[in-house]
């Protein structure tokens, strides 16, 4: 912006603003990077994204200042008879694996990976997800990117059974380079007090059950991009024959959303029978650094490679940089994307039950006595 200085003052003295010398132009929020009639034609695309996850528990109307949730006793949510209700609140994001999807100029999946994140995190406390927030921030409005990254989290929210309620779009031109954008979620949960998993009641013999994961899911995305893109010099659409597969479409794969198969497992064998005595959702970290976050100080878990089919992407980006072994198993989750420890009885037909939701479970070891941690046997 332009504006004149008077220039009679005295030496050394400051600057003086005289408004008859301003200029006539009259600036918009438009001139600084947000178009609002572009931002309500993005609110638009959005509505019917939000709907489609909304159940009757929903009940405020769209664009307020806040969103309702109804927690009425008489309601389907209570159908369990909960006597002490307790929320659960996650938070995550999906990290540079958006870099990835903005060399494919493919947007509709990370909103998958969003949600997934967190609506794991909430099963690993033995709670379902209710209802998911999302915060995406960008450059410039662009309705037909935002319309994107919604519907991904709203297919997200369908596949979890959990209500997309609201969220927070930022237009932020000074923050962010063109092209660039990011994206965060919140769930909230519910978990019967009496039923909450915690780990403690975790015994030397109890089996650790592995949920096969799709493949990277959304953790370990800047060594995976460091590997694939600067050190080995491959583009997203090079073919690669040993994944069956482009760059970009093995390093896209949506993150698995485990709430179905986890929440029919906890009905059939609720808590209290002691069946189910751990759950870790594998993350950042892998193996090494999320089972013992559940373990008790003198539970240590012996993990057998042999036993769980480890998806060829990981062998490829191994392969492509000669990563050690240790840094593999501390950054990937290695194809397992979810841990059960239960009662080693019970093993076997839960792994049937979760074959029932098509996600594959392997025995992948067992838990000992021993300081807190894992070990591979």
């Amino acid at each position: 912006m332009l504006f004149r200085l008077r220039s009679e003052r005295p030496a050394g003295a400051g600057l003086t603003w005289n408004s008859e010398f301003a200029p006539m132009t009259r600036l918009t929020y438009r001139d600084a990077g947000i178009d609002l009639d572009l931002y309500k034609k993005t609110l638009a695309g959005m509505q019917p994204l939000l709907k489609r996850t909304q159940t009757p528990r929903v009940f405020d109307g769209f664009g307020g200042f806040a969103s309702l949730f109804s927690l009425d006793y008489n309601s389907r949510l209570f159908a369990k008879n909960y006597r002490h209700p307790v929320l659960v609140t996650c938070t995550d994001g999906v990290g540079s694996k958006l870099k990835v999807a903005g060399l494919m100029n493919r947007h509709d999946t990370v909103g998958i990976d969003l949600v997934a994140m967190s609506v794991n995190d909430c099963l690993c406390t033995g709670g379902e997800p209710l209802m998911f927030l999302d915060y995406l921030a960008m450059p410039k409005d662009d309705p037909a990117l935002t319309y994107q990254l919604i519907k991904g989290i709203s297919d997200g929210c369908m596949e979890a059974d959990c209500a997309l309620t609201g969220g927070e779009t930022a237009i932020l031109p000074d923050f962010y380079q063109p092209g660039d954008y990011d994206m965060a979620g919140f769930c909230v949960g519910v978990v019967e007090r009496e039923h909450i998993v915690t780990g403690r009641r975790i015994q030397p013999g109890d089996a650790v059950l592995g949920l096969a994961s799709t493949g990277l899911h959304s953790n370990g995305y800047s060594l995976a991009r460091k590997i694939v893109f600067d050190h080995a010099g491959l583009k997203v659409n090079d073919f690669v024959p040993e994944l069956g597969r482009t760059v970009g479409d093995a390093l896209l794969e949506p993150t698995r959303i485990y709430v179905r198969a986890i929440k029919h497992t906890l009905q059939h064998y609720p808590i209290k029978k002691g069946v189910v005595r751990g759950l870790a959702h594998i993350t950042s970290g892998g193996l090494v650094d999320n089972i013992p976050r559940i373990l008790p100080q003198d539970r240590h878990v012996f993990l057998r490679r042999s036993n769980w089919p480890m998806p060829p992407v990981f062998a490829w980006l191994q392969r492509l940089a000669n990563i050690e072994q240790v840094e593999m198993d501390r950054v990937f989750n290695l194809g397992i994307g979810f841990v059960m420890i239960v009662r080693p009885f019970f093993a076997e037909s839960i792994q049937r039950q979760l074959q029932e939701h098509r996600i594959p479970a392997y025995l992948i070891g067992e838990v000992r006595e021993g300081a807190r941690g894992i070990e591979f046997v």
